[in-house]
């Protein structure tokens, strides 16, 4: 795992008392949860603080301090991230991955991944949906930073292995983020769940975790009966961060 992101250097993180902050807790009491140490939080369903990056990264921060998911969702909030890291702010993260723009896209794909490709070395990867690469090779400057999702239903590709493949061929550096609501909402029976892993767990850097509010495709917090139903897909992936992309369930 990449080391924290410590340096005397940089200035303290406003408002964050890194003694007040402990790596393994976990606020919410699910076997799977509790037992799981890379976890973290993605500030995606977070949309009340969206664009506060520093309220976000407190709020990723009661989750975990392990790893965190920085979501950009939007592409007019990508420069205010961009400027936010630019500032060096000290975070406590041994994982940062940033989830690219999918939404009010403007910019041609190069200026987009030109952008994206401005973000600072420690962040370890770049989420992003293969139904809105249309240029693949346009991703190339990203190289291993470059993580692409499974997607769910609704989308026009991205959700079989065949989709995928197309796209590694272009971009062999590429990692994989097993979103297992989504592999789940194609097939409940999770081999589409395996099939994913059986072709791409050497490239896997992320687990997104989750349930998906029925009829809808949102994300919500964790089923009791997804917990058992993704058990055995969750058991594959012991050693990347599972990040959580909607509040972590009660306790």
């Amino acid at each position: 795992m990449p080391s924290p992101r410590r340096a005397s250097h940089q200035a303290a993180f406003p408002g964050l008392a890194f003694d007040e902050l402990r790596a393994s807790s976990r606020p919410f009491s699910r076997a799977l949860l509790t037992t799981h140490h890379p976890l973290g939080a993605s500030t995606g369903y977070m949309a009340g603080a969206r664009q506060d990056w520093a309220g976000l990264v407190e709020a990723a921060c009661r989750v975990s301090t392990f790893a965190v998911e920085l979501s950009a969702l939007a592409e007019d909030e990508l420069p205010g991230l961009l400027a936010f890291l630019a500032g060096r702010p000290r975070l406590p993260f041994h994982y940062l991955s940033v989830h690219a723009p999918t939404k009010h896209r403007r910019l041609p794909e190069a200026r987009l991944v030109a952008s994206l490709a401005e973000l600072p070395p420690h962040v370890d990867a770049v989420i992003a949906h293969p139904d809105l690469i249309a240029e693949p090779a346009a991703w190339a400057p990203l190289g291993r930073r470059l993580v692409l999702e499974n997607m769910d239903p609704r989308k026009r590709t991205g959700q079989r292995v065949e989709d995928l493949e197309a796209l590694y061929a272009v971009l062999p550096d590429a990692g994989f983020c097993l979103d297992i609501a989504h592999a789940g909402a194609v097939d409940e029976s999770m081999g589409l769940a395996h099939e994913l892993l059986d072709a791409f767990g050497a490239r896997l850097r992320q687990v997104h975790l989750s349930s998906l509010r029925a009829g809808r495709s949102s994300h919500v917090p964790l089923y009791r009966k997804d917990e058992l139903r993704f058990g055995g897909v969750l058991r594959r992936c012991p050693d990347v961060p599972w990040i959580l992309e909607a509040p972590p369930p009660p306790r």
